[in-house]
């Protein structure tokens, strides 16, 4: 699946709104000077809603299938990731317009 690679500083939000990063930056390829999100790596989520079960962490399960980095795949826009506790969905909402990966 084509999508913009995600990157450090990309708008990613859980189902409360809550903003969500990756714990680890991928040095390796950049895009717009801004390291990129290895598929493996854990995201961060600073969620607060107004009931449990907030967003701790996320997982992304699908990313990019032909581009990859140290043989990882990366984050893109239009994946797939789950937050933990609430089970709820991940987005990357807003991103560098420039370089898709397949």
């Amino acid at each position: 699946m084509p999508g913009l690679l995600a990157h450090e500083g990309a708008v990613t939000l859980c189902s409360h709104a809550g903003q969500a990063r990756p714990a680890v930056a991928n040095p390796r390829v950049k895009v717009g000077g801004r390291p990129t999100a290895l598929l493996t790596v854990p995201w961060l989520v600073t969620c607060a809603p107004p009931s449990p079960p907030s967003c701790v962490t996320a997982q992304w399960f699908t990313g990019t299938t032909r581009v990859r980095s140290a043989g990882v795949p990366l984050v893109i826009q239009g994946g797939t990731a789950v937050c933990a506790p609430s089970g709820g969905p991940l987005a990357v909402v807003a991103v560098q317009p420039r370089v898709r990966g397949i």
